[in-house]
């Protein structure tokens, strides 16, 4: 029997789609690093060499945040009981940096990191708009031995989409449950992920009003741990600057280190441990900077 001559195009056809299509996710590199990138296109996990970090007693200001993060990622990083994270609150505040300055911590041999891939616990970034493959990333790293943390900087939702459901479904735990060496941790500006805005409609159009709301604020319910950052005062900005001034060993006055640190706050509009470092490094450039040279530039 002759066979169709359609079946070679076929053929081609399913080839090509066969190439295009990710590659299905693998493990394989796992003990490469101590911290990863998903890629849910590629199907893979890209090490990630060095993750660019502060010490953790230089987040000053945060010292109860600071606290009851490392002491959850501890737990987790010795095998114990542990929560999922939210940390929400005013930009700027240390809250991505205490994430990954905990990761770090737990790390720590002997007061020094760990060799790349011996470290006790792994930090993987997901990016917000990746959240629908969550199951898929959580799938593969249930089959390893070692331990994960997921970290989404800066989450919020606009509307209840597909990654909603997604996170919130993982957070659930789902019919297969979360896998008990995965931890979930995100930022947010939003006390509720969502805007307000977003909230106060459902409040006004819904039947029941208050089953809405209560809908739209049940996901940062389902964080064990739920930390509030707030904007600071100006001792507590002070603080920073000269943790890292200090941390830095910078030649210059307290007098003049404050003074210099709240004219560059006015410039940026408000205080945080952000523009607490921001300042610090153009000072720190300033000051490494010869006078001849900067006189040079300015002419």
């Amino acid at each position: 029997m002759e066979s169709h001559p359609l079946l070679p195009v076929l053929d081609r056809i399913a080839q090509a789609l066969e190439r295009l299509s990710p590659p299905p996710p693998s493990l394989a590199g796992l003990d490469a690093a101590d911290a990863f990138v998903w890629h849910p296109t590629q199907g893979r996990l890209a090490p990630v060499a060095h993750v660019a970090h502060v010490d953790i007693g230089l987040l000053r200001g945060v010292e109860i945040q600071r606290r009851l993060v490392l002491d959850n990622t501890l737990h987790f990083a010795r095998g114990l009981p542990a929560n999922n994270v939210m940390l929400w609150g005013a930009r700027g505040m240390g809250k991505s940096s205490l994430v990954k300055a905990a990761h770090a911590q737990a790390n720590q041999v002997d007061g020094a990191p760990a060799e790349p891939g011996r470290g006790r616990l792994v930090l993987i970034e997901i990016q917000r708009e990746d959240l629908s493959t969550l199951p898929d990333l959580l799938a593969l790293l249930r089959t390893s031995a070692r331990r994960f943390v997921v970290f989404c900087d800066d989450l919020s939702f606009e509307s209840e989409d597909a990654d909603y459901k997604a996170l919130k479904s993982v957070l659930d735990g789902g019919i297969s449950g979360r896998p008990d060496n995965v931890l979930f941790y995100a930022t947010s500006n939003r006390r509720h992920l969502m805007p307000r805005d977003m909230i106060d409609n459902e409040r006004s159009t819904a039947i029941n009003p208050s089953e809405a709301v209560e809908e739209k604020v049940s996901l940062s319910d389902r964080f064990g741990l739920w930390i509030g950052f707030h904007n600071c005062a100006q001792d507590v900005f002070l603080d920073m600057v000269r943790a890292y001034a200090a941390a830095r060993n910078l030649p210059v006055g307290d007098e003049e280190l404050a003074r210099r640190a709240n004219a560059w706050s006015v410039t940026r509009g408000g205080r945080s441990g952000r523009v607490a470092w921001q300042f610090i490094e153009d000072l720190t450039a300033e000051l490494a900077t010869p006078p001849h040279v900067g006189e040079s530039a300015r002419s």
